[in-house]
């Protein structure tokens, strides 16, 4: 049995970054594996239905605990390929990283979510993207040690400038699970202007 795995989304704004995350994650696991839960805004539910299913409820109201496994970097402990075994659903946060973390996952999901099982994936924290391979991959049989990751990402913009995303990325052949179409928004001046408009408001 698969597990469907759920976004519990928690950003007030949907903004361009996060929907390129939620994009990737569409892609990793299938369209028809994936929910986005606690979607208040209809026009953000109208770009995520395009992506996975998409529910106004958050996951504590539909899913029963006992069937259920919260990806939170505080947990006790790491995520195991028995966990997986007879769970229904793997619930990651909607949220984009705060360096250091801030705990949201746990005050927001975990904390709320009572009887459901917590697992970490390591200490490292993840993209969103990022999470749900590693998910998958354990959920496919695939213990986490032996998935390889890297601790940071340095990304050049042009001739003069990088930036340094400091989260873990798990490795695909060798290559860092990053989404495209997040690394041409990085190097383009659009979102400084997003980011502008965002302050505004």
């Amino acid at each position: 049995m698969k597990p469907i795995f759920v976004i519990e989304h928690l950003e007030p704004e949907l903004s361009k970054w996060l929907l390129y995350e939620y994009a990737h994650a569409s892609q990793i696991v299938g369209k028809d594996n994936l929910l986005f839960t606690n979607v208040k805004v209809e026009k953000a539910a109208l770009k995520l239905r395009k992506l996975g299913g998409v529910e106004e409820k958050a996951a504590a109201e539909i899913f029963p605990p006992d069937k259920v496994i919260v990806l939170d970097p505080r947990a006790e402990h790491p995520l195991k390929p028995d966990d997986v075994l007879n769970i229904e659903t793997v619930i990651i946060g909607g949220i984009l990283g705060d360096h250091p973390p801030k705990g949201r996952t746990f005050s927001l999901i975990t904390s709320r979510f009572s009887g459901a099982a917590a697992r970490n994936l390591g200490r490292d924290q993840f993209s969103i993207d990022g999470a749900i391979y590693v998910a998958k991959l354990v959920s496919q049989g695939v213990p986490l040690e032996q998935i390889p990751i890297k601790r940071g990402l340095r990304l050049r913009l042009n001739e003069y400038a990088e930036v340094y995303l400091p989260y873990a990325y798990p490795l695909k052949d060798g290559k860092p699970v990053i989404s495209r179409k997040l690394i041409a928004y990085l190097r383009s001046e659009r979102i400084v202007r997003d980011e502008e408009k965002l302050i505004k408001f």
